[in-house]
């Protein structure tokens, strides 16, 4: 394929996902514009809200309160800082969609806080909400969009050297290169990190560092930063989400690296708005002078005076700008964020993306416009970025670069073998199955259990009881028997290792399942309880995508499919319980229809592997009835 038939294709597939999100949003509305009575309590979506009181966040935006109702059995919601939403209202034609798009600032217990665009935005709002009932939904966000397209255009067309040879390494147009160095020494790492961090430094175009769960991807991705950061004066660190950024920035903010956070401060994490560029512009010592310039301006200068003014203002602004980014030994900002205005006529010798497992392509070439080499960090046998079109999905937009490059030069690949989280034996099967057997579990980790007399390892089969699977009216598959049979070996659990202890030793727990439905039946159940009441804040519920980077003492599986045709539906993404069952530290216990299930080769497997090595228990009808 060539560069051009390349390009124009994934700019198909961007346009191809954005009129399904178009399409997707449409329909939301549609549907929700069928009653004008009852509650909506969607991951996307609330109704009725409550607007409270508008106010002015540490950085001078006006924010308006939304508030709404939370039921017993919430869901996860989709609403997060910086992404964006719409008002809407329903009337017997349909829901009305109100033109102002704001953006999550803060998400609380029942109450969202909103950018508004301005006070007009605000005062038009409420003026509706005296009205009529809102309701509050995700938007679509347009930007990342055009920062997509924009991106695959120029780099089908920059014709710079160090870029050109770049494209073609990715591409499969030529073998990545690598210099000869010394070898390094971080006596503080295991093998496989140093070597990782050796062929970084080696690499003239790309370098992989491939990090399953648990094997410090994280601390090796610093050190090879901070190594860098010894050859070049700058490096620009990005991945696909805000979480993400905020995450390793802090790391090399720890080791004490000067870090320049580019983005939305609405996006970022409280810890991060310190060393984001607006509030190092603020604090900046030319600010204050700049500040009563333009308050001059505002009051009306003129003439010669004006123009004074504004010559200063501009010089003060191109200094200020200038000296935050001198100073910066890492600028760190999403992929998409690498098309922020201020990052204009920005390069950088090297680019290090994390997660990049997760990161859509196309983002992935708006930041390697701005970079003659990229190392990429993350683990693709986990879960991969989110794709709403079918069509695009199958076309390759769900395909990563970073799974490209790791198929085409595998020389380029550093795989962290020592895992410092699970017990070996909850270990064994993902690494034999997505690892090639390559993992070692670290001394510290090979033998711990929660109690001396445990296993680390249980399958509880639900074959031989009349268990079903229902899907709801957002197509989530939930089985009620099964939920209670979670809820019941918690608390079984529990008891043998005993409350106190779980209070005393801050034992932690996460049930997960692959279906919102089940998350949202499972905790209503343990609201139920008054057992757990005491224990709620040891205990959470999720679903796999939610438990991505996160791990638990121990981790309850409920896989939920038990039918007898075998579907079992987007469990065939076995990346899904990759992430599962590599949350537990030091017990997995997986509940399910090792019938249903077996229909698939991964858990039959599985299922093998408990016997020999854990315990398999048949469930005895009986224990439908406690």
């Amino acid at each position: 394929m060539t560069v051009s038939n390349y390009f124009a294709h994934l700019r198909a597939l961007v346009a191809q996902e954005l009129e399904e999100e178009k399409r997707a949003y449409q329909r939301s509305l549609e549907e929700k514009g069928v009653t004008l009575t009852g509650t909506i309590h969607e991951a996307a979506c609330r109704y009725p809200i409550r607007l409270g009181n508008n106010a002015y966040n540490a950085l001078g935006q006006l924010t308006v309160e939304v508030r709404y109702e939370v039921d017993e059995d919430e869901v996860e919601l989709d609403f997060e800082p910086g992404k964006p939403v719409t008002f809407f209202y329903l009337t017997d034609s349909g829901a009305k969609e109100l033109p102002h798009q704001c953006y999550v600032e803060r998400v609380g217990d029942g109450a969202m806080a909103l950018s508004m665009p301005n006070k007009a935005a605000a005062q038009s709002l409420h003026d509706t909400a005296e009205r009529h009932l809102l309701g509050v939904q995700l938007g679509i966000d347009n930007t990342t969009f055009r920062v997509m397209a924009e991106a695959l255009h120029e780099a089908e067309c920059k014709e710079d050297e160090r870029f050109v040879r770049l494209r073609e390494v990715l591409l499969g147009q030529r073998p990545p290169s690598f210099r000869v160095l010394p070898q390094l020494s971080f006596p503080w790492l295991n093998r496989s990190q140093q070597d990782a961090i050796q062929r970084v430094v080696e690499s003239q175009e790309v370098a992989i560092v491939h990090g399953p769960p648990g094997t410090g991807k994280t601390t090796t991705l610093v050190e090879a930063v901070i190594e860098t950061l010894q050859r070049e004066m700058q490096v620009l660190v990005c991945a696909p989400s805000n979480a993400a950024v905020d995450w390793i920035s802090e790391q090399l903010m720890r080791r004490g690296i000067h870090v320049l956070r580019v983005g939305n401060p609405l996006r970022m994490s409280d810890e991060m708005l310190d060393c984001s560029y607006e509030r190092r512009y603020a604090a900046h010592p030319d600010y204050h002078e700049l500040w009563n310039i333009r308050k001059t301006l505002r009051e009306g200068a003129k003439g010669e005076q004006a123009h004074r003014l504004r010559n200063r203002e501009t010089e003060l602004e191109i200094k200020i700008n200038a000296d935050l980014f001198e100073q910066a030994r890492v600028v760190s900002c999403t992929l998409i964020g690498s098309a922020y205005r201020l990052m204009e006529r920005r390069h950088f010798s090297t680019l290090f993306i994390d997660e990049a497992a997760q990161a859509l392509e196309p983002a992935c070439w708006a930041a390697m416009l701005k970079a003659d080499r990229v190392v990429m960090s993350g683990d693709h046998q986990q879960l991969p970025p989110t794709v709403k079109s079918l069509e695009a999905a199958k076309g390759g937009l769900a395909d990563t670069l970073m799974q490209k490059v790791v198929t085409l030069w595998p020389q380029a690949v550093s795989l962290l073998t020592v895992q410092y989280r699970m017990n070996e034996e909850i270990m064994a099967f993902p690494s034999r199955w997505f690892y090639g057997g390559r993992l070692l579990a670290a001394d510290e980790a090979a033998h711990r259990l929660v109690s001396p007399i445990d296993t680390p390892l249980i399958w509880l089969d639900t074959s031989a009881l009349d268990y079903e699977e229902k899907e709801n009216r957002h197509k989530s598959i939930s089985n009620s028997q099964e939920a209670r049979l979670v809820i019941h070996t918690l608390r079984d659990y529990i008891e043998m290792i005993s409350p106190q202890r779980v209070e005393s030793e801050r034992v932690d727990f996460g049930i997960i399942t692959p279906y919102r439905g089940q998350a949202r039946l499972i905790r209503r159940l343990l609201k139920m309880q008054h057992y757990f009441r005491k224990l709620r804040r040891h205990i959470t519920v999720g679903t796999v995508d939610g438990f991505q980077g996160q791990e638990r003492d121990v981790i309850v599986i409920s896989l939920v499919r038990d039918n007898a045709g075998g579907s079992i539906g987007f469990l065939r993404d076995l990346r899904r319980m990759n992430v599962a069952m590599t949350r537990a530290r030091m017990k997995l216990i997986i509940v399910g229809s090792a019938q249903t299930l077996g229909h698939h080769r991964f858990y039959r497997e599985l299922a093998e592997h408990v016997r020999r090595y854990g315990e398999f228990v048949e469930v005895p009808p009986a224990e439908e009835s406690r």
